[in-house]
């Protein structure tokens, strides 16, 4: 299977590229399935006096399913196109993300820890967060809040697992107890992950989660996607074909992909 999972859009504020460029793109490069997955409105933090453009609005959403759902019907005799929704797990609003799941009909929800409090530590606008923080720390209450976001089995896909390491701060501590633990609680409510390979796009340089969680992913039997976390039409499919074949050497030989919340595993060919 050649698939993407995880794009952004112009709605998000962030992103470039409308919806329809997306799938045109995906049809040229051979996507056989592509998944539209922005951003859910922000929750917890008031986007008037925050930063700005990093979701779309409570107002947006709505048209967004509607846009994708339009566009699955107009473009389904050329390729399969998932209806998504990046949910990010907030602590303490779990039941605020469960209703806006319930209230469209998804294909797959991605969960994703980008928030600590009112921080988004993938920002790269609020980097200086880390000035003067514990690192160790940080990245311990990290993987407590994804393990938090696996155990409410809202989501299907855990969203770039370590991201955490996206600019670079590395704790003084090993991480692999942290990571293993998280990826058992992932297993235990039957969650898959993504091989994210926008971590090549940014200082870690290295796809998201790196090689030694994938392969531990794959002894415990957590099924696996793909996805480029594109921002612009261009990234769409970025380096998917450098995934397929690490997730090979890795020990995954399927691709799990997605129907109305329901997941299906299939064969893919590293040599596409």
């Amino acid at each position: 299977m050649f698939v993407d999972y995880h794009t952004h859009h112009e709605r998000c504020g962030h992103a470039e590229g409308t919806l329809e460029q997306y799938i045109q793109k995906g049809i040229e490069i051979g996507l056989e399935q592509i998944g539209l997955s922005d951003h859910m409105p922000l929750l917890h933090v008031d986007p008037a006096n925050y930063y700005p453009e990093m979701a779309m609005s409570f107002e947006d959403l709505p048209y967004y399913v509607e846009e994708c759902l339009q566009l699955k019907e107009k473009y389904a005799k050329q390729i399969d196109i998932k209806v998504g929704l990046e949910a990010d797990y907030i602590e303490g609003y779990e039941e605020q993300i469960s209703a806006i799941i319930q209230q469209y009909p998804w294909d797959y929800v991605i969960g994703s820890v980008h928030f600590i409090g009112e921080w988004d530590i993938t920002d790269y606008r609020q980097t200086h967060e880390w000035n003067g923080k514990n690192i160790d720390s940080i990245y311990e209450t990290y993987y407590k809040l994804l393990q938090q976001a696996a155990a409410t089995e809202m989501y299907d896909i855990i969203g770039h697992f370590d991201v955490i390491k996206r600019f670079g701060y590395k704790p003084e501590m090993d991480t692999k107890e942290l990571e293993n633990q998280t990826l058992h609680v992932v297993k235990k409510h039957d969650i898959a992950l993504e091989c994210n390979t926008s971590g090549l796009r940014m200082p870690a340089k290295e796809m998201f989660p790196s090689e030694r969680i994938l392969r531990y992913a794959s002894q415990l039997g957590i099924p696996i996607t793909l996805s480029s976390d594109a921002h612009k039409p261009n990234q769409l499919a970025y380096a998917l074909k450098d995934a397929q074949k690490l997730l090979k050497t890795a020990g995954f030989q399927q691709i799990a992909t997605f129907q109305a919340r329901k997941r299906i595993l299939s064969d893919f060919n590293c040599e596409q």
